[in-house]
């Protein structure tokens, strides 16, 4: 899949968002390295607490559907600037993909490339439970 093409299954996951409190739809679209991707939205809950960021939705269902080896994430929100994955959204990439890039895209599919380990630096991993 070529970058544009998983940039724009991140964008048209926008509209795909439950977000009644915040307003503020992402989208997500997840990469593996057999060329599967997932896609994933930010869901709100009226609690906040069960809420669930689009890069975490797109995590779990490749999770749960045997998927463990993540190339690059696309992130998309209706911004003028680049939104970044939440610090908890990082740990959960950063825990089956060190060094996968990140693509983040905004409202005129401008793109912005980064590594997990440049924002995520120093990262906790299952080494240090060893």
């Amino acid at each position: 899949m070529t970058k544009t093409e998983l940039c724009q299954k991140a964008q048209d996951m926008l509209k795909m968002a439950y977000v009644p409190y915040s307003h503020f739809p992402v989208g997500a679209a997840l990469e593996c390295a057999d060329g599967t991707v997932f896609t994933g939205c930010n869901i709100e809950n009226a609690a906040y607490g069960p809420s669930n960021c689009a890069e975490r939705t797109a995590v779990f269902k490749a999770v749960s559907e045997g998927h463990r080896s993540f190339v690059r994430i696309a992130i998309a929100a209706d911004t003028d600037d680049f939104c970044a994955p939440c610090g908890v959204c990082r740990q959960v990439l950063r825990e089956f993909a060190e060094d996968m890039e990140v693509i983040l895209v905004n409202r005129r599919g401008e793109t912005q490339e980064l590594t997990l380990r440049e924002l995520l630096p120093y990262s906790f991993n299952s080494g240090i439970l060893e």
